[in-house]
């Protein structure tokens, strides 16, 4: 079922094989963090968390994560910038930060 177990801050959370957060109801600033010290990031702005949120909402409403494109449109954010804030790209490491499975096709 589940390939292993991350320990962070106390909290252990089941991920799949590359490393997404298995159960989205386990999904909380532990969970955040580990994966900013993952990808890298030295902290987290307000840029950072909208995207996060942006994502959360979106995946809550529809069931899927949004495409890049919607994900620029809504936060006014260019793509570039969108990769300066997640070095690995808005549909692994945004989505893996807000809590999300790795999306299908073209995030």
């Amino acid at each position: 079922m589940h390939n292993s177990l991350v320990e962070h801050q106390g909290r252990v959370f089941p991920v799949n094989e590359e490393g997404f957060l298995a159960d989205e109801s386990l999904w909380g600033p532990e969970w955040v963090d580990h994966v900013r010290l993952e990808e890298d990031i030295d902290e987290l702005t307000d840029d950072h968390w909208e995207v996060i949120n942006l994502l959360r909402d979106y995946y809550r409403a529809n069931g899927i994560a949004p495409m890049v494109r919607i994900l620029a449109q809504v936060t006014g954010f260019k793509l570039k910038y969108i990769y300066e804030l997640f070095p690995s790209g808005p549909g692994k490491g945004a989505c893996k930060m807000a809590g999300l499975l790795k999306p299908e096709g073209c995030v």
